[in-house]
């Protein structure tokens, strides 16, 4: 087992707020993924701890699949597309977002080694490509609806995960950017 690392405090009741209001299960992007994919009559398990990783879960899990899939949040995953750079507490910010995606990357290449598959999508993909992609992995883990949509693929539908959307490609660029206009 890793190193537990201690675990940076928020320094101020904002971003204390901020991260208490913040959702961990059923967000939007989450949501509209589950419905497309329970519409092609897909099962799976919901917020699932992950095998020997009890503090880390899911989004969508395939259990007889060995397939765990996460939706990614562009702020909180420090999507390189879309992320902006935190002004208030920058330091703090910066530091949280690394541990997110150093715990990403850790994560998966504990699931790879335990013979699973993970797959990442971002809240700004659109629904029919996430899709697409969870179709494409469950077909090469030998499931059989999934194989059979595969084949006969190039359906794809025009909605992004977040429609509502505060992950536009506005002026946000990638993370490197994000940090020298802050700087």
């Amino acid at each position: 087992m890793g190193v537990r690392r201690a675990f940076p405090r928020p320094r101020d009741a904002h971003a204390r707020r901020v991260m208490r209001a913040q959702r961990g299960v059923n967000t939007r992007p989450e949501l509209a993924l589950r419905r497309a994919l329970h519409a092609l009559g897909f099962r799976y398990r919901v917020n699932m701890p992950l095998p020997s990783m009890r503090r880390r879960r899911a989004d969508i899990t395939f259990v007889r699949w060995r397939t765990a899939v996460f939706v990614q949040g562009c702020f909180w995953h420090a999507c390189p597309e879309h992320l902006h750079a935190p002004k208030h507490n920058a330091e703090w910010w910066w530091r949280k977002l690394d541990d997110n995606v150093r715990r990403d990357k850790d994560t998966d290449a504990r699931l790879v080694r335990l013979g699973w598959l993970p797959l990442r999508v971002w809240e700004h993909e659109v629904v029919g490509a996430a899709v697409d992609k969870v179709v494409e992995l469950l077909a090469h883990q030998g499931h059989p609806r999934a194989r059979r949509l595969h084949r006969s693929s190039g359906r794809s539908t025009a909605v992004a995960l977040n429609a509502t959307g505060p992950c536009s490609p506005r002026e946000h660029g990638s993370r490197e950017e994000a940090r020298s206009r802050q700087e």
